[in-house]
């Protein structure tokens, strides 16, 4: 877990950082320069795009990362990175003639609710591309092990642009209408800036001869391509269908709520982006019991780390509504639901980058395909019942918790792995007893003051509880270093 450890916390804080600055541009930015409809409208346009993205990569990202280990020598990994950088194509082309000929049939469809977003639709397949073409090659610096500065990439660059942009918009630089243009224009540099990385990281060597296992890639692709588009269509589709139910003004309280709750799952985010090749190397390499261990310790260490930032957001909800302009608090049953969810999947750790990278690795698909049915009649049952955003946020939860299950029993039964120990049960005990002790306790002081003070508190009992118990011997060792650095500065002094 060495260089596990070591990228991870390197990622960790610059994911945060671009978290935060995010944060800024989410939750007041936004609300007070753009306004809901405008920033609703943002919000449909990008999840749209992030449906479209698997197609666009044509699953290019996963599969680079699947395959580059099996090659030996640099002429074969050679042709296949070339391969894989052509590969979207067959399906960016055809798919782009098909939206431009049905462009008036799709629109009419999207139009009935919310005309106002007619002149952005063409932006979504660009947006798509642009986003496709990225996460390539973000999997190309990746698989040499050199995620940091992708990473930076990754988090920062598009928050530090848009940031920059609603400040244009609030001093009259430029209009609404033209901030939206420039925000795809921002995904585009966010592109262009990874291709630039990655080709300084290895420059590619174009090839035009197909790799000798070119019908294994097609399968696996063509996998990841419907795979990826069922994983993006549970987690995007809410965020397309409110608007159809109502304006694009609730689907802005759904974002801001989605985003607080996704603040959860960053340290998932930056710990599997080294792990996941890592993950595909021992499965390559056939070294089953490393793989167990590192399964039952990343999801471990990500279960305490993603426990102390919920019970954060959680403990501090209320709080945080009272200090972001506009109306947002009917989001708050939101935060709760989909916190829930990105917890459960913070828990598995690695399990998706061990399904991915075996035999069954097809059996995802059907399980996805199901459950995207479900989900689709989950919305549509709870929307009615509860409305649009506490309906979708409900029908997530489920949807989440139901794919999760069914492919965590699936490793556990096909493949022996199991990513759970007592310390889970430890970890989820603490856990509800800090939320317990906490939940009804509130300062009175002004609300950043009452936020910095509560989560303060709830930090300290959480670490030192958890540092008691050893429920991460990994945490636990990274305590102990800071303890003794501590320690010999203050005797040196």
């Amino acid at each position: 877990m060495g260089i596990v450890l070591k990228q991870s916390a390197t990622n960790t804080i610059i994911t945060y950082f671009g978290f935060a600055i995010g944060a800024i541009n989410t939750l007041f930015l936004y609300t007070t320069f753009l306004g809901k409809q405008y920033y609703g409208m943002v919000g449909f346009l990008l999840s749209a795009a992030n449906i479209m993205m698997p197609l666009m990569a044509f699953g290019v990202h996963s599969t680079m990362m699947r395959f580059y280990s099996h090659y030996k020598s640099e002429q074969e990994k050679e042709r296949f990175l070339s391969f894989m950088l052509l590969m979207p194509l067959l399906l960016i082309i055809p798919l782009s003639a098909i939206t431009d000929f049905f462009y008036n049939e799709i629109a009419y469809l999207i139009l009935k609710k919310n005309p106002v977003v007619a002149p952005f639709l063409w932006l979504i397949p660009v947006i798509g591309i642009f986003m496709g073409y990225f996460e390539i090659f973000y999997a190309w610096v990746k698989i040499h092990m050199k995620s940091v500065f992708g990473n930076f990439i990754s988090e920062v660059l598009v928050r530090v642009v848009v940031m920059f942009l609603l400040f244009a918009v609030y001093w009259k630089w430029i209009s609404a209408d033209t901030f939206i243009y420039c925000l795809s224009a921002a995904y585009g540099l966010q592109f262009l800036a990874m291709k630039s990385y990655a080709i300084y990281v290895k420059m590619p060597v174009m090839s035009f001869q197909f790799p000798d296992n070119t019908k294994d890639i097609f399968k696996y692709s063509f996998f990841i391509v419907l795979s990826g588009s069922v994983a993006s269509l549970l987690l995007e589709f809410d965020k397309v269908i409110i608007p159809a139910y109502e304006e694009f003004s609730s689907n802005a309280i759904y974002q801001v709520a989605i985003f607080i709750a996704t603040v959860i799952a960053v340290p998932s985010r930056a710990m599997l982006q080294i792990i996941y090749p890592i993950t595909a190397k021992l499965m390559s390499e056939n070294k089953m019991g490393e793989l167990n261990d590192l399964y039952k310790k990343s999801a471990i260490n990500l279960q305490v780390f993603g426990g102390l930032i919920m019970l954060g957001i959680f403990l501090n909800i209320d709080q945080m509504f009272l200090i972001i302009p506009g109306d947002y608090g009917t989001g708050t049953l939101v935060v709760f639901l989909i916190g829930l969810s990105k917890f459960y999947d913070v828990i598995l750790g690695n399990n998706n980058a061990i399904l991915l990278n075996t035999k069954y690795y097809r059996w995802v698909l059907i399980f996805g395909l199901l459950l995207f049915v479900m989900a689709i009649g989950l919305l549509l049952v709870f929307i009615p019942i509860f409305g649009a955003i506490t309906g979708a946020a409900v029908a997530a939860l489920l949807s989440v918790m139901i794919y999760n299950t069914i492919k965590l029993l699936f490793v556990v039964k096909k493949m022996n792995l199991f990513p759970f120990t007592i310390n889970t049960l430890k970890s989820l005990l603490i856990i509800a007893v800090v939320f317990i002790l906490f939940y009804f306790w509130n300062f009175d002081f002004q609300p950043i003051i009452n936020i910095t003070l509560k989560s303060l508190l709830i930090t300290i009992v959480y670490v030192w509880v958890n540092y008691k118990w050893v429920i991460s011997p990994e945490i636990n060792q990274v305590i102990d270093k800071f303890l003794m650095r501590l320690n010999k500065k203050s005797k040196s002094n």
